[in-house]
């Protein structure tokens, strides 16, 4: 699974605008930028998701799971675990 704020960073990274990733993936732009405006995981056909990482994967980009470590090394990103506020602390 991918989740929409992956693939718009794994897109920076690679340093290609929707509509490069949509040529190279062999999918059309509108349906990259639904799938980047999703809210979390994207949803799509299956067949085409797969187009879209292997596109990724083709421009240098390695799409880490949640909970997966890189073997290959390099440079990435990564969103940390998003922590709640304690409703017990004191405001600033």
């Amino acid at each position: 699974m991918i989740t929409a704020a992956q693939m718009r960073a794994a897109r920076a990274l690679a340093g290609i605008d929707q509509k490069t990733l949509a040529e190279r993936a062999g999918v059309s732009l509108p349906t990259i930028q639904r799938m980047e405006a999703s809210d979390g995981v994207v949803r799509g056909v299956v067949d085409t998701l797969m187009k879209v990482i292997q596109a990724l994967d083709e421009a240098g980009v390695e799409l880490i799971g949640e909970h997966q470590t890189s073997e290959r090394g390099g440079r990435g990103v990564r969103l940390k675990p998003v922590v709640p506020p304690d409703p017990k602390a004191e405001p600033a």
